[in-house]
């Protein structure tokens, strides 16, 4: 069973380790192995980090638990924005990251918002295709990866 949750500060050192396996070991075909790239990339997901992002106004920190672990984080950076969406290597293909995805746009439209926008990884991008997500421009270069800004029409 999956249960989503907001996140709280005694979370912060369970979601550093998802979101630092989850960018270490299944982002490769972004970082490619590139120890720049990587420790640019996982610069700010401590666990001071993570609690520092969890005073973040306007943000909303999501956890999923699954099997009495936090499997997956999410994060809505603004009230049509996910900014964060990150499994475990242990829990991927599990359905987490679709539940957590269906949290976060529950989110958006009940903040009122029709559209929700995200900024995909090369990773993630034929996850989001697959769940309704349309690219909204170009792949833009940033700190050395692709990424894909891409919307959603709720």
């Amino acid at each position: 069973m999956i249960v989503i949750r907001p996140a709280a500060p005694a979370d912060a050192a369970a979601m550093s380790a998802v979101l630092t396996a989850s960018i270490r070991d299944l982002c490769t075909a972004d970082h490619r192995a590139d120890p720049e790239i990587l420790a640019g990339w996982l610069r700010n997901k401590t666990p001071e980090m993570v609690l520092k992002m969890l005073e973040r106004p306007g943000a909303q920190f999501l956890v999923a638990e699954r099997d009495g672990e936090i499997a997956a984080v999410g994060c809505l950076t603004g009230p049509d924005e996910i900014g964060l969406n990150y499994v475990a290597p242990a829990h991927r293909f599990a359905g987490v990251s679709k539940a957590m995805l269906a949290a976060l746009e529950d989110r958006i439209r009940q903040a009122g918002a029709d559209i929700a926008r995200l900024t995909s990884t090369g990773t993630a991008h034929r996850f989001y295709l697959a769940n309704g997500w349309q690219d909204a421009g170009p792949a833009e270069a940033d700190r050395g990866m692709l990424c894909y800004p891409m919307e959603k029409r709720l």
